[in-house]
């Protein structure tokens, strides 16, 4: 007999994943994480049958709301610069707005649990940043280094950026923007 899946269920059991690795890291039990969702600890895996494809699903939900978040509002026929400087400002909004989904995200990057079909997708979901970033350094001096460097220079920046808005809320647009123009100046 199948167990009737409630959304509402795999949105708690997700939300309390995100709370455990964040409080526990990556080893935080099923049973705790059930628990926190309200539910009993066999229902969690009529919804997810390893820990690892609760840690894939919740990896690829985090990263396409990220994306979702980063390209909200953002006008094709915009000028590269105000189309980045948008995703830019979105994007460290979100973490900013959501610092455990960041925490959880950045522990789960770096996990080996995550698998790289899973990671392929999640790549396939960022591919508009993707391409708005390749647009942006283009004609750059960047131009010439390997994409993949160029991300985790972006993506550093980013962390720093994020970080400072988080510590000092009252200059957070402040930094968003010396974030911005740091990166911009890399890439242009």
């Amino acid at each position: 007999m199948t167990r009737v899946r409630s959304d509402d269920k795999r949105s708690a059991i997700l939300a309390a994943a995100t709370q455990l690795i964040v409080a526990q890291g990556l080893s935080a039990p099923t049973m705790r994480i059930a628990k926190e969702a309200g539910i009993p600890n066999g229902s969690l895996f009529t919804y997810f049958p390893t820990k690892a494809d609760l840690f894939n699903q919740l990896y690829l939900e985090l990263k396409s709301e990220m994306a979702v978040a980063a390209i909200e509002g953002v006008q094709e026929s915009e000028f590269s610069r105000e189309k980045f400087f948008k995703v830019w400002r979105n994007w460290t909004q979100w973490a900013v707005s959501f610092p455990d989904k960041r925490k959880a995200l950045s522990q789960l990057n770096v996990s080996d649990a995550i698998t790289p079909e899973t990671r392929a997708a999640a790549h396939k979901a960022m591919r508009p940043l993707g391409a708005l970033m390749e647009d942006c350094r283009a004609a750059g001096p960047m131009s010439k280094v390997p994409m993949g460097f160029v991300a985790l220079l972006l993506n550093s920046a980013a962390d720093a950026t994020m970080d400072f808005m988080s510590q000092e809320p009252k200059h957070a647009r402040k930094h968003c923007m010396d974030g911005f123009d740091a990166v911009w100046r890399m890439m242009m």
